[in-house]
């Protein structure tokens, strides 16, 4: 597989010091520059930026895959598949909400994978996945 590029992607928050604590101690993201309007993470190598803005209605989407509606847009990252799992039991063992739990989806076809959804404290959608085989990401 080639090697990745860090991605960086910056997304609103209408409360700075809630979500800075549920990226920080919920998904034990080590936080990096920081001001008093943003929080910069380390989102498994990659950045990404919470930045405080006001509350704006946001439509509320959903696409169904493999049967479950999943939110759209989200956002998220691909992980190794121990550190998914290791990843979904520390979320639930914080109380995470999950919109989709932790479940294999494609199960048996191409393109497998374990996947789950939640939102942070400002609505954002995250989705989590992992493939056994990594060579499965873009199959058909």
């Amino acid at each position: 597989m080639m090697s990745l590029t860090p991605f960086h992607l910056a997304i609103p928050v209408d409360n700075l010091s809630k979500c800075r604590t549920f990226y920080t101690n919920v998904l034990n993201l080590e936080e990096g520059r920081s001001s008093d309007h943003w929080v910069d993470y380390n989102f498994f190598g990659h950045q990404l930026v919470i930045h405080f803005k006001e509350k704006i209605k946001i439509e509320s989407r959903t696409n169904s895959v493999d049967g479950k509606d999943v939110p759209v847009p989200h956002f998220g990252v691909v992980l190794p598949w121990e550190t998914f799992e290791d990843f979904a039991a520390l979320l639930e063992s914080k109380g995470i909400t999950f919109i989709i739990e932790p479940y294999i989806r494609f199960e048996g076809q191409v393109g497998e994978q374990a996947t789950m959804f939640f939102k942070d404290p400002s609505g954002n959608a995250l989705e989590f996945k992992a493939f056994k085989d990594m060579s499965q990401l873009f199959a058909k």
